[in-house]
């Protein structure tokens, strides 16, 4: 019997957000949102909370999030991350000063704690790939001069995660400060290692795991990121780190191959890890802390504007294409939940959570307007402060009559 409604709430899952997936995409924006109230109505205090298959949506969820950083890993390769850090990491520190400290400030302003403040400056630093790369394919902007900014940008947040993911599991989980800095030492070293080992033998770790079979590329590729996730997990790290070094160490053929078997595998679980952060947060606490919310919104909405704005002006793109970089980088999704969600299990802050969702909902559809609109707004707003000059205009008859008369 048990087994009969494990399987009817799952199913029910899966389809439902299916349709609201199907939902999104025909008014051409992000379905997080909706994967997150789905999860505020089927979670706490929701109109019909599941019971039966909760452990099993929290398996799921496990896995969407080490899904979701290994084809962030697969997209770049070992040499791309260190060109883009020593090109770009002047962006990538303006970026965390502009963006993590208004996080940063919030939590202590809300009495919340130095550990929440951490958590918090993660949520508000961090963009979301996922979604800004999709409303750049949507808007036609791949191939403008400001996407490489955009991309070095996200990069480089990427690269701040694997750092930053082991300090928060390590805050999270109380650890000393001696405790904490060997979880550190060892990412830094394993990421390190994993690095120097995909720069000089990338090939032959793609070759190993390489197969023109695609089942078993799919079960190698697969079983090798859970098993290092779970060693990460084991060691203190974030297994999200270990799924992100695993994607990186692969390239070539191998990251394409595997990149295409594992995107609709990525696109399921991920759905179901929103659901399950849904399902954990209280939809009566999210009042209380709406107007922080979107307080927070509104500021770091800003500074990814003006993060944008200033990476872009440093490569030489012109005003219309750094309005456009900033427009682009507001939207905030995945990761930010991903980093709510360790401290929400680690029960840190019980607020931390629906501030958490509520700002994601705010920007998740506050982002692609943004990077729609903004550079129209800031054209009109530059021509309205412009005065029109009308000098050649008033001087052209009395210069025609100056020719007359001397004609």
């Amino acid at each position: 019997m048990h087994s009969a409604v494990l399987l009817i709430e799952f199913g029910s899952i899966i389809l439902g957000l299916g349709l609201l997936g199907r939902f999104a995409a025909r008014f051409r924006f992000s379905p997080i949102p909706l994967y997150l109230l789905s999860g505020l109505a089927f979670g706490e205090g929701g109109l019909l909370p599941l019971g039966a298959s909760e452990e099993f949506v929290a398996t799921g969820a496990e896995i969407g999030v080490i899904l979701l950083l290994l084809m962030l890993g697969l997209e770049y390769t070992a040499s791309d991350l260190v060109s883009n850090l020593k090109a770009h990491y002047p962006a990538g520190l303006v970026d965390c000063a502009l963006n993590a400290l208004p996080g940063a400030a919030a939590a202590l302003l809300l009495g919340w704690g130095p550990v929440a403040a951490v958590v918090l400056a993660g949520v508000t630093w961090i963009s979301s790939s996922g979604v800004i790369a999709k409303v750049l394919g949507d808007l036609g902007r791949v191939g403008n001069r400001e996407t490489p900014v955009i991309l070095s940008v996200l990069v480089l947040e990427d690269l701040a995660m694997a750092v930053y993911l082991p300090i928060v599991t390590a805050l999270v989980a109380g650890v000393g400060l001696a405790a904490g800095s060997v979880t550190l030492a060892i990412a830094l070293g394993v990421a390190g290692l994993v690095l120097f080992a995909a720069v000089r033998y990338g090939r032959v770790i793609s070759r190993f795991v390489s197969s023109d079979d695609p089942e078993k590329l799919l079960l190698v590729v697969l079983g090798l990121t859970i098993l290092v996730a779970g060693v990460a997990q084991q060691l203190q790290v974030s297994a999200a780190v270990g799924a992100f070094l695993v994607g990186i160490a692969l390239s070539g053929e191998v990251a394409e191959g595997a990149h295409t078997l594992l995107s609709p595998l990525r696109d399921l679980f991920a759905a179901v890890f929103f659901v399950f952060f849904g399902l954990h947060t209280d939809p009566a606490s999210i009042p209380p802390v709406l107007l922080p919310a979107l307080a927070l919104a509104v500021v770091t909405a800003a500074t990814k504007i003006a993060t944008g704005y200033w990476a872009a002006r440093r490569s030489g793109i012109s005003v219309k294409g750094r309005w456009r970089a900033g427009g682009a980088l507001v939207a905030r999704g995945e990761f930010s939940i991903v980093i709510a969600g360790l401290a929400v299990t680690a029960g840190i802050e019980p607020s931390l959570g629906p501030l958490a969702t509520a700002y994601v909902l705010i920007l998740v559809v506050l982002g692609p307007l943004t990077a729609r609109y903004t550079e129209p707004l800031a054209a009109w707003w530059a021509r309205r402060r412009t005065p029109p000059d009308h000098g050649p205009t008033e001087r052209l008859p009395e210069a025609r009559t100056q020719t007359a008369v001397r004609d």
